[in-house]
């Protein structure tokens, strides 16, 4: 072979070697790249799944009719469990190191877990093992989740409340059941919150907002590396603007302090609820989603002042001698009685011979807006007999019937249609319950139901239709549907939604309301209402003292200014006394408080003393006469 073929072989098989070590350098140089530069390639190398997450959107805001906040969010971080993950790996499980990061007992991590599975758990989805773990624990818990599998870390957005008031309004939120899982469409899912009692219930669609979710892709260690497709946000929820009027509702609760019953404050031209307050009452605060929850809440359940019952809305209570002033308006327009018509007392109404309620004393009566002013027991049960009677004594079934058509145009009786769960009809008995009550007896006849006249006897009506049928009597004759919400706010929108707010008219001619409405200012200028008078504000009302065998009730309703008026009200204070001992004192205050935004120097006695009375420990009452 010549030399120069011997030559090129040489050439060839360098070009070859070098060739080769080209190619192996961009080798190492792009796995050097790839396993030790390149970020994204190290991510992916590590993901092997992917999972859901759900993106839990900020609850929609409360706020009073000025703009106060009455509800604001807060974030609550927990620690939730998947069963059927950490029964894999229970044998690996380090229990005590686990207790000691969330610093909870051993026997608090034994009776977390359900013993029972279904309906309430499920082994294959997240439950919620232990809520409201701080926010120092939670990180550190993210950092070493990997050493304990099946459980998670989320972060959720709770409840609290500024202000330690209106907690009936307001409601509290809870974990969602089986049931509400159901009835929600995909709504909710196991560990999700819900609103169970007040607005936060009654408005539960608005205020929750939407869902989003993120799919995520998760490494061996179960720790999170990265988007898998784009994020879907979760919606805010929608802010509602209650009609409350903090500064009042504060004020009406401060002075309910040790006293059992409601108030109810409405402005007449709108169907707005400026206060609802029933007595006793709670710090909202207390039944915020956490642990010591659970105390709070049985040891109110066994409270035997029963702070958890509304009795604004859910209370029955006979409304007294305020009813009077209806029986004033039925009877006048159906032609019974003449607004000039004097009468005579002689201590009381008396059937035989025999007083059968008795009046305290008081002169002739000259007119109904003496016999109204007065609280005359014989003037208004002789107007309502002479009323439910014309058809014959023997017959009153077909007058009781019709004086029921007007109680009904004024919302007794029946739901109002409050925006507001819970609300009960209260009761009217009809012409066919005494039918029924007196089935035995070959007649009844309307004396032996004289206690109705007054505001007694069978009636059951809830707080806010006797504040109601206040409101009618300021608007001289029509109501609107009551309601807690005035309006609703997207982000910063103000949004016009239909809130079903209707007009009610009365079918009852205007000068027969100011006759009462005449009536009602004399009650407070001359009557059994006079410590509630304030000079500078023309205050309508009446008294109530409604018979109890345990202490009587204490009622007072009014509205103020007697023209154009801005608030109607009704103080109802069980074992009260008389109506103008402490219920009358109190609305006249709270009326005092809305208009004028502040008590008169020479009225902060009364504000004092009505602060410091304490009517939970009342005795039974000896007291007899009604007013």
């Amino acid at each position: 072979m010549s030399t120069l073929t011997n030559k090129r072989i040489d050439t060839r098989a360098t070009i070859i070697r070098i060739m080769f070590v080209v190619v192996a350098v961009a080798l190492v140089a792009k796995a050097f790249n790839l396993q030790i530069l390149n970020k994204e390639w190290i991510e992916r190398a590590s993901r092997v799944g992917y999972d859901k997450e759900k993106l839990y959107p900020a609850r929609g805001l409360m706020m009073d009719r000025h703009g106060n906040r009455l509800t604001i969010n807060e974030p609550i971080y927990q620690i939730e469990l998947t069963y059927k993950e950490f029964e894999k790996n229970n044998a690996q499980f380090d229990t005590l190191e686990f207790c000691r990061l969330l610093n909870i007992t051993p026997e608090y991590f034994v009776n977390a877990i359900p013993t029972q599975w279904a309906p309430k758990f499920s082994k294959s989805k997240p439950f919620i093992f232990l809520p409201n773990v701080s926010p120092i624990q939670y990180a550190t818990f993210q950092e070493n989740m990997f050493r304990f599998p099946g459980f998670s870390a989320s972060l959720r957005s709770s409840r609290y409340y500024p202000y330690p008031v209106a907690a009936h309004v307001l409601g509290y939120m809870g974990e969602v059941n089986q049931a509400a899982i159901d009835a929600g469409q995909g709504q909710y899912d196991r560990g999700d919150y819900h609103g169970i009692s007040g607005l936060e219930y009654a408005y539960e669609d608005m205020l929750r907002g939407k869902k989003g979710e993120r799919w995520r892709y998760i490494d061996r260690l179960g720790r999170d590396v990265g988007n898998a497709r784009p994020e879907v946000e979760a919606e805010v929820g929608t802010n509602l603007i209650t009609t409350l009027d903090l500064d009042l509702q504060r004020y009406g609760e401060s002075l309910m302090v040790n006293k059992i019953g409601a108030i109810i404050a409405i402005e007449p031209a709108t169907g707005e609820i400026l206060t609802m307050i029933s007595a006793p009452t709670y710090d909202p605060r207390t039944l915020r989603i956490g642990r010591e929850r659970g105390a709070f809440y049985t040891a109110m359940q066994r409270d035997t002042l029963q702070p958890l019952l509304n009795r604004a809305i859910n209370g029955k209570y006979a409304p007294g001698s305020p009813f009077k002033t209806l029986v004033a308006l039925i009877a006048m327009e159906m032609g019974t009685l003449d607004p000039d018509r004097g009468m005579g007392c002689p201590g009381g109404f008396t059937s035989g011979g025999r007083v059968l309620l008795r009046c305290h004393n008081h002169g002739y009566i000259n007119n109904v807006q003496e016999a109204i002013a007065q609280s005359c027991n014989n003037y208004f049960v002789t107007t309502w007999l002479e009323n439910v009677n014309r058809h014959g004594v023997l017959s009153p079934k077909e007058g009781v019937d019709e004086f029921n058509h007007y109680l009904k145009q004024f919302g007794l009786g029946q739901k109002l249609g409050i925006d507001f769960p819970g609300e009960i009809a209260g009761f009217v008995p009809s012409g066919d319950y005494f039918e029924k009550k007196f089935a035995d007896e070959q007649y009844w006849r309307a004396i032996w139901l004289i206690s109705l006249a007054i505001g007694q006897g069978e009636f059951e009506l809830t707080s806010l239709q006797i504040a109601n049928f206040v409101a009618s009597i300021a608007n001289r004759g029509h109501w609107y549907t009551p309601h807690l919400i005035k309006q609703v706010q997207e982000g910063n929108q103000v949004v016009q939604r239909d809130l079903k707010i209707e007009r009610h008219d009365i079918d009852i001619k205007r000068e027969h309301f100011e006759t009462v409405v005449a009536g009602m200012r004399r009650t407070v200028t001359e009557g059994t209402a006079r410590v509630a008078n304030v000079p500078d504000i023309e205050i309508c009302g009446k008294t109530g003292t409604i018979q109890n065998s345990f202490g009587d009730h204490s009622a007072f309703t009014a509205f103020a200014p007697r023209d154009n008026p801005q608030i109607a009200i009704l103080v109802y204070i069980e074992n009260g006394g008389f109506g103008g001992t402490i219920a009358a004192p109190i609305a006249s205050l709270m009326i005092e408080r809305y208009i004028n935004k502040q008590i008169a120097p020479n009225r902060k006695w009364l504000e004092q003393k009505m602060l410091d009375t304490d009517m939970t420990q009342r005795g039974k009452s000896t007291i007899r006469t009604v007013r």
